[in-house]
């Protein structure tokens, strides 16, 4: 039985969400001679990540689906003023005359939105909503890619799939999963190089600031330096103090040095002659209180081409709760009912 998306997006759970959205009839719409098409999902992507309540933590552009990891940020959206909701909508939504083209934006039509009470707090839940995202990302892209092909009708599929990451382990297994989809589909030879990922835009955004010497000799566990600050993607490492003081991030006791190193060991999972991960990676994995054998297990099963079903991804005890949250006697995990990423109890 499928779970209605109202049930599965709830920010009291989790912030985090694994989105994918197919092509129509799963055609290479985004491949070959379409292949430029990434680039405008990338920088879409960018734009939404400035202007929603929701930041991008991952993401994978393939010739006919999108990954996207989203987290939702609904502490942001309710700080925003009533004219900072007001000239984020503008920019998604500008005004427009009965010719379609854009009008100029006055300083009444501000005004006007702004003391409109209704309005503003249907935008600033839009601003905060994944649904609304990924409609401002799915739909200028098909009326684009329409334009070009000089045609009519669907792009993507109705609907993308959602998936709600319950815990840690689950959003880095996530993470990676996401970043090695192009290594696994044969379109690049490591993590690094994958077009159009978050891995090779996290790399970038290092050699543009002159950092990649300390990306790679920094500690897996902690950098000394923000090496992610200023970019356009939410960062790997949280860095937050128990005070909530310092650069927000996904995961605490891993640097963005260590993630890099995680997924190139991975990588080795889906390359072949290479289908066992590193023996430096339980040192990583054992201090995150990561399983390794679970690690392998659940990444060999995400990259793998069976169906996966489910409309979550985590720990038992998290899986647990959420089927006694909605009455049900169980949830499926996107691995499979069990998952293979336990925590070892302590003692």
């Amino acid at each position: 039985m499928t779970t209605a998306r109202k049930f599965v997006v709830d920010p009291t759970v989790t912030p985090f969400y694994h989105c994918i959205s197919r092509c129509v009839r799963r055609a290479q719409l985004c491949g070959d001679t379409h292949s430029h098409r990434k680039q405008w999902i990338e920088s879409r992507l960018q734009e939404l990540a400035g202007l929603f309540a929701i930041d991008v933590c991952g993401f994978a552009i393939m010739d006919n689906h999108l990954h996207v990891l989203l987290r939702l940020n609904l502490q942001q959206a309710q700080a925003w003023t009533a004219d900072d909701i007001a000239r984020r909508w503008l920019a998604l939504c500008p005004p427009r005359g009965i010719d379609g083209k854009p009008l100029a934006v006055t300083k009444q039509w501000i005004a006007d939105r702004v003391h409109d009470e209704a309005w503003i707090a249907e935008a600033r839940r839009r601003l905060g909503d994944l649904g609304w995202f990924m409609k401002f990302l799915k739909e200028p892209i098909a009326r684009r890619a329409n334009k070009e092909d000089g045609c009519t009708g669907a792009f993507w599929e109705g609907r993308f799939k959602s998936i709600a990451i319950l815990d840690e382990a689950s959003l880095l297994a996530t993470c990676a999963y996401i970043d090695l989809n192009p290594v696994a589909a044969g379109v690049a030879a490591t993590p690094e190089k994958s077009p159009h990922t978050s891995v090779k835009s996290r790399v970038e955004h290092c050699a543009k600031q002159g950092k990649l010497e300390k990306l790679r000799e920094g500690s897996p566990y902690v950098s000394k330096i923000q090496l992610e600050k200023d970019h356009w993607l939410f960062p790997i490492e949280d860095k937050r103090d128990p005070n909530g003081n310092g650069l927000a991030g996904m995961l605490h006791g891993i640097s963005l040095t260590g993630y890099l190193q995680l997924v190139d060991w991975t990588s080795r999972l889906v390359r072949p002659g290479k289908s066992r991960v590193s023996s430096e990676t339980p040192a990583l994995l054992s201090r995150l209180g990561i399983d390794t054998q679970g690690w392998q297990v659940t990444l060999e099963k995400l990259l793998s081409n069976t169906k996966r079903v489910g409309s979550y991804f985590g720990g038992d005890s998290r899986l647990t709760e959420i089927a006694t949250k909605h009455g049900r006697r169980f949830v499926k995990n996107v691995t499979g009912r069990q998952s293979a990423l336990t925590v070892p109890h302590a003692g």
